[in-house]
């Protein structure tokens, strides 16, 4: 069988065609004759010309600050008080930057994720404060034992430059100790660390 792609009235193949496929349908020839098929095979038509470049992309704002036990917070975290992550890690991007010890300028309004460990001797809370308020979703804990105190949470800023600290939170009976040495003879880790979503 011959298949052409025939639009108008015409000849398909050596034979006279009466009909007319549409854009959808094929010509084909055979024993009975010429007629339209709608299993239409079109050849692969020639490339278009290139797009322009798209947009540079963006570098992302993200800082991992960290606390070595020892020597870093070698005092208890009172309630009310917050957490020192005294040390940088890595980062990318101006938008995240410390203002001290414990705090942390987010100067872009915006989404960011937060996640934070800290190892504590005693039971105990931790929350994330913005701007000196308490995000009262963020409360991570733990009740005995020994394991971390860990926290993850998305945070939202509605003003340029918002502090965001991490807080053994005002009422609580217990001050904490940040745990040093936990497990063996190698300095411990607390870590906060800050990715703007957009």
């Amino acid at each position: 069988m011959n298949k052409f792609n025939f639009f108008n009235n015409g000849r398909c193949g050596k034979k006279e065609f009466d009909g007319e496929c549409n854009q959808s349908q094929s010509c084909n020839e055979d024993q009975n004759g010429c007629s339209c098929n709608t299993n239409c095979e079109c050849p692969q038509g020639s490339m278009g010309p290139r797009g322009p470049q798209g947009p540079v992309g963006e570098v992302m704002n993200f800082a991992d600050f960290y606390a070595l036990m020892p020597p870093n917070n070698l005092a208890t975290v009172a309630p009310g008080t917050d957490v020192s992550f005294s040390q940088n890690g890595p980062s990318s991007g101006s938008g995240i930057e410390r203002t001290g010890p414990s705090s942390f300028n987010l100067a872009e309004i915006g989404s960011y994720q937060i996640s934070f460990q800290v190892s504590v001797d005693e039971a105990g809370q931790l929350i994330l404060t913005l701007n000196d308020e308490d995000l009262l979703y963020t409360v991570a804990a733990r009740a005995t034992g020994a394991s971390q105190i860990i926290g993850t949470a998305i945070v939202t800023t509605t003003v340029i430059n918002s502090i965001l600290t991490v807080r053994n939170p005002a009422g609580n009976a217990t001050a904490l100790t940040i745990t040093p040495l936990a497990g063996g003879t190698r300095p411990v880790s607390a870590h906060l660390v800050i990715v703007q979503l957009g």
